[in-house]
Order: structure tokens, then C-alpha cells, then sequence
């Protein structure tokens, strides 16, 4: 059985992907794309980066550790600047106020969406690195794995070695 982190990301990444793929396949609808299609990319970008960032970040049955707080301020602020950004009204023009030298939705995708997470990640990433990192341990592990499984394809097996243990 595998860990519980890894198998509730996978099902997240799954149902972001079907989101994404929903409001690009809302583009084809005759009459125009219903507002519905923006809402459903917003939503299943934000889940699929999540469970992208949570599959990279997860360590067997340890799952994220001390990254959570970091990936869920990134998902809070990526789902806010979506919706923000989406929800605003459609009301801008040359007139319109600049924020920091862009128009308001441009702003908050740029600065928001885009910047935040630039500055959280990299700083959680280095402060948790010691203990989310492979250790000497695991990279041999993985080594020896690899060892095998090119041993067992050069020997004429028709599975690597990892395949025939779990089946």
C-alpha cells in the first residue's frame, strides 16, 4: 500500500487535469465560452500545482513535513490571485489605474500569482533541505535499484526487477 500523501496528490492532480482540460474544452461550445471555462482553468491550475509541488515534495509515509504551511500559503495565494484576478470587472482602459506599472488583473497575476511563490518556495525549500532531501542512504538505495533493474534488462528479463517484486 502506498502512502497516503502521494495517493491523495495523484487523485488531485487527476481531477485538476480533467478542470483544465474541461474549460479548454468549453472553448468549443457554439454561442462562445461560458464564464464558467475561466473559473475552471483557475481552479485546476491552482490544484494541479499543488499536487505537482506535494508529489515532489513527498518523502514515503513522512508525506510533506514542515512544507505544508509553505504549499498551502502558495495555494491560498494562488487561488486568491486567480479569483481576484477573474472576479475583478472588466472595466479597465488607458485611464484606468496602474498598479506598480500594470493594469490591475495584470498586477495581481504578475505580482501575485507569479512573484509570491518565486520568493516563499526557494526559501522553504532552503530551510527544510536537511530534512527533505535524499539522504546517503536513499541515493544508494535508488543506485542499487537502478543496478538491478539494468542487470535484469541486460540478463534478457522482460520486467525490471522492482515490477517482478511488487507483482
Amino acid at each position: 500500500m502506498g502512502d497516503a500523501t502521494r495517493s491523495t496528490a495523484l487523485v488531485a492532480l487527476f481531477i485538476g487535469i480533467a478542470a483544465i482540460a474541461g474549460g479548454y474544452a468549453a472553448a468549443f461550445i457554439s454561442g462562445g465560452t461560458p464564464v464558467w471555462a475561466a473559473w475552471l482553468l483557475a481552479l485546476g491550475i491552482r490544484v494541479s500545482l499543488a499536487a505537482i509541488m506535494i508529489l515532489g515534495a513527498a518523502r514515503g509515509r513522512r508525506g510533506i513535513g514542515p512544507l505544508k504551511l509553505p504549499f498551502a500559503f502558495v495555494a491560498l495565494v494562488l487561488v486568491i490571485g486567480f479569483g481576484a484576478a477573474l472576479a475583478l470587472p472588466a472595466t479597465e482602459g488607458p485611464l484606468s489605474t496602474l498598479w506598480l506599472g500594470l493594469p490591475a488583473r495584470a498586477a495581481i497575476v504578475i505580482y501575485g500569482v507569479g512573484l509570491l511563490p518565486i520568493v516563499v518556495l526557494p526559501i522553504a525549500y532552503a530551510l527544510t533541505f536537511e530534512t527533505q532531501t535524499l539522504s546517503a542512504e536513499d541515493v544508494e538505495r535508488v543506485r542499487a535499484l537502478a543496478r538491478e533493474n539494468q542487470a535484469a534488462i541486460e540478463s534478457g528479463a522482460t520486467e525490471p526487477m522492482d515490477n517482478q517484486r511488487r507483482g
